[in-house]
């Protein structure tokens, strides 16, 4: 409530609801911002590069406002046809919020890949027509004398909305970042009913959470090279005499590589570590889905899929 010449000011602010697309190279702590901003995991995060496929998009829900956050592949010079879908992905997704959110992080300097999409915003009208703000992530990492040099490196970069520091790990003005992203916001009713926090179809959550377990600790040339197909999600049938618990689902996975060697890294000596991924996954899956849950995974060769035509719209892309 504000104050008046007359007195206070009873005019209730106005409700603003939006879209805010997040963008990145590789690795630029962007799933990790979107988790953090929402407050619980909707984006899959990882350590390695290029582990966002699809569009997640979380719902923040405020008094004052409906944010919903799109997380996107990062952006980058594509190498397969792959590559080239996941950009122009990304490029759709810009042409259609209210404001984008360009992460650059601040373990790294300013480099080839930042000013690679700082170019594209550019040329996508992102600057004159949508708002961007940039935030440097990872604030965390570093001391404040290099902070403050990272930022400088921000603002030569481009002409910038804004431009905010954040630790999406320690929480570091992650609410500095959502009032900031709020006030681009139009004003309009809520877009999603109250508590929806992601509208992706469980399946695709329940594809990204095994991806997540499969790209732990495994080499750096896999995260490209592995995609996840959810095949059913079944309840199984109660038996007579059921206690009234609820009811085991029946998860069926495939996981599609694109060499023999890397469909050993992901099995591993004896199946012990499918048998990991698994396990990490399933915990994901039955607080996701709040049931208990049978997960089946099968691990498959789909040769050179990446640069397939055919073989990516049987992945889904």
């Amino acid at each position: 409530m504000s104050t008046g010449p007359d007195g206070p000011d009873t005019t209730p602010t106005a409700f603003r609801s939006g879209f805010a697309c997040i963008v990145g190279r590789p690795n630029a702590g962007k799933s990790t911002l979107t988790n953090a901003i929402v407050g619980q995991k909707v984006a899959i995060t990882s350590g390695r590069p290029q582990t966002t496929r699809h569009v997640i998009r979380g719902v923040v829900h405020r008094p004052d406002a409906q944010l919903v956050l799109v997380d996107t592949p990062g952006l980058h010079r594509p190498r397969t046809l792959l590559g080239e879908r996941l950009n122009d992905l990304v490029r759709d997704t810009l042409t259609e919020v209210d404001v984008v959110v360009f992460c650059i992080p601040a373990d790294q300097r300013v480099g080839p890949g930042d000013r690679f999409i700082a170019q594209q915003l550019a040329e996508l009208g992102g600057r004159e027509s949508t708002p961007v703000v940039a935030v440097a992530t990872k604030a965390d990492t570093v001391g404040k004398g290099r902070l403050a040099e990272h930022l400088l490196a921000i603002a030569e970069l481009g002409e910038w909305a804004d431009v905010v520091p954040v630790s999406a790990v320690e929480g570091y003005q992650v609410d500095t970042l959502l009032d900031v992203l709020v006030g681009h916001l139009p004003e309009g009713p809520a877009l999603y009913p109250d508590g929806e926090l992601t509208d992706e179809p469980e399946a695709v959550m329940v594809a990204e959470l095994v991806r997540e377990a499969a790209l732990e600790g495994v080499r750096d040339e896999l995260p490209h090279s592995l995609a996840v197909v959810v095949d059913e999600i079944v309840p199984r049938e109660a038996r007579d005499g059921s206690d009234g618990r609820p009811p085991m689902l029946d998860v069926r996975v495939h996981l599609f590589v694109e060499r023999d060697s890397q469909k050993a890294i992901v099995i591993g000596k004896g199946g012990s570590r499918l048998r990991e991924v698994g396990t990490t996954a399933r915990r994901g899956i039955e607080a996701l889905l709040g049931a208990k849950v049978y997960l089946d995974l099968h691990v498959k060769v789909a040769k050179d899929w990446q640069r397939d035509p055919k073989q990516l719209r049987r992945l889904g892309f």
